[in-house]
């Protein structure tokens, strides 16, 4: 193939969004802006259920849901051109600001870390990474046990932050469990017996971090420490019962959740089809409020009633970030086309089978003197 010549398309063009999908978009972006609000918070008594209830399944669920989507992933043109276009460029951006953001007011870091996440820059370079593995997950014949077992070691040793791998490795089971999905699972959670076990589920769920989470470490929920190091401290088994125990639960509330989310359209799918750009600027505004204005340290004499009024303005916050006009100002900036960087793609090349190839085609031209 010539270096000029138009790289070829092997997929065809994006199928139409699904409404149950984007629902559970929009509720899990719920949980991650409150998530994020309440972490100034976790001191608190009056937060720290909650905050531990949330990141107790928020990233698996999101993370289950993005495999899922993904499952057809095979590294075409088209593909690649969106990861870079939706995925790098968008890390780059975030990261980069965010690190100067936080120079600014805490002078940490000392200088920029770009291939070193700080926070929600994570997220991008972990879906980079288990996009492009993608192939990989899906051809092996053990391939939820293997990322289990992956996860469960990955605590053990030391590894260095580079693209998030310590949390890449550690939440790697929900991306391989969403890769193998399918549309039948995701309608057997609608079974009425299942919702109900799933409210029962979520309740007590909710109730139990309220009333015990006290004297939990944290640290457990943000998946990136090593089981020997503070503040886990823990050994090499106790470690990996842990985290046994965080995908475990992880993957039951994730499961619960998702058999509540609605089947149909509704205000819920609209806005869930933006929560990129919610994800994105939130942190922005979050950081702002608490570096700018110490609004946190503000609040936290208000004991139960600020953590209350958090939630509702993280929900208020979320649902603005969802809107259509934030998506048209941020689209070109988050969503770039990038034609001035990728050659254009070649027309879908139609295949044939041989045997519905007319003989004619086949034989070889005779000469004007036969």
């Amino acid at each position: 193939m010539s270096a000029l010549e138009p790289l070829p398309v092997t997929t065809s063009p994006p199928k139409e969004r699904v409404a149950y999908l984007d629902n559970a978009r929009y509720w899990v972006m719920l949980l991650v802006v409150i998530g994020h609000s309440l972490t100034e918070f976790v001191v608190m008594d009056s937060a720290k259920g909650v905050y531990t209830w949330v990141y107790s399944f928020h990233m698996p669920f999101f993370i289950l849901i993005s495999g899922y989507t993904a499952r057809h992933y095979v590294g075409d043109f088209r593909q690649i051109r969106r990861i870079v276009s939706t995925l790098l460029v968008p890390y780059l951006l975030v990261e980069t600001s965010l690190q100067l953001i936080t120079k600014h007011y805490d002078s940490y870091p000392d200088h920029l870390m770009i291939l070193s996440p700080q926070w929600l820059g994570w997220f991008l370079a972990a879906l980079f990474i288990w996009r492009i593995t993608t192939p990989i997950w899906r051809a092996l014949k053990y391939p939820i046990t293997t990322a289990i077992v992956i996860s469960l070691l990955a605590g053990l040793i030391e590894i260095p932050n580079v693209l998030a791998l310590p949390k890449v490795l550690g939440l790697l089971p929900f991306w391989v469990i969403g890769l193998h999905m399918n549309r039948e699972l995701f309608i057997k959670l609608g079974d009425w017996r299942i919702r109900l076990a799933s409210v029962f589920v979520l309740v007590t769920s909710f109730v139990i971090c309220e009333l015990y989470s006290h004297p939990w470490e944290t640290d457990w929920l943000l998946w990136k420490d090593r089981y020997a190091e503070a503040p886990l401290n823990a050994g090499p088994w106790e470690g990996m019962m842990q985290r046994g125990e965080l995908l475990l639960v992880g993957g039951l509330l994730t499961f619960a959740t998702l058999s509540l989310i609605p089947r149909r359209r509704s205000i819920t799918t609209v806005l869930g089809g933006r929560t990129f750009y919610c994800y994105l600027l939130h942190g922005f505004i979050i950081i702002l409020l608490d570096r700018q204005f110490d609004l946190w340290n503000r609040l936290e004499p208000y004991g139960a009633k600020a953590v209350l009024g958090c939630i509702i303005v993280a929900i208020m916050l979320a649902n603005l970030l969802m809107t259509k006009p934030v998506a048209t100002i941020f689209r070109p900036l988050f969503e770039p086309r990038l034609t001035w960087l990728f050659r254009e793609a070649a027309p879908p090349t139609v295949r044939v089978p041989a045997d519905q190839v007319p003989a004619s085609a086949t034989e070889p031209e005779k000469s004007a003197s036969a």
